[in-house]
């Protein structure tokens, strides 16, 4: 198993209850194909220029190990996901 970062950033003009539904989505997505170490909800930060006509974003940071044939699966969920408008899954360093 591997270490990975990821960091999603959603539509800020959800309800919290959606944005929370959202983290625990993929929380629970990401136990089932490996370990989530830390979850770091960052909150809502203005973005560096518009996406998908959204100029704020509610950033979140998944710390977490995982097999690497999961991480194509993972982002292939979180572009059929509409709510998260931006995502980059990276791989850590030993």
């Amino acid at each position: 198993m591997n270490k990975y970062e990821s960091v999603i950033i959603i539509n800020s003009s959800l309800e919290e209850s959606k944005i929370k539904a959202i983290i625990e989505k993929f929380s629970s997505l990401i136990n089932e194909h490996g370990k989530v170490e830390n979850v770091n909800e960052m909150g809502s930060k203005k973005l560096a220029y518009p996406i998908k006509k959204q100029n704020e974003g509610y950033y979140v940071v998944f710390n977490f190990e995982a097999e690497p044939s999961f991480i194509a699966e993972l982002e292939r969920i979180y572009r059929i996901t509409d709510e998260v408008i931006k995502f980059i899954v990276v791989k850590q360093e030993n």
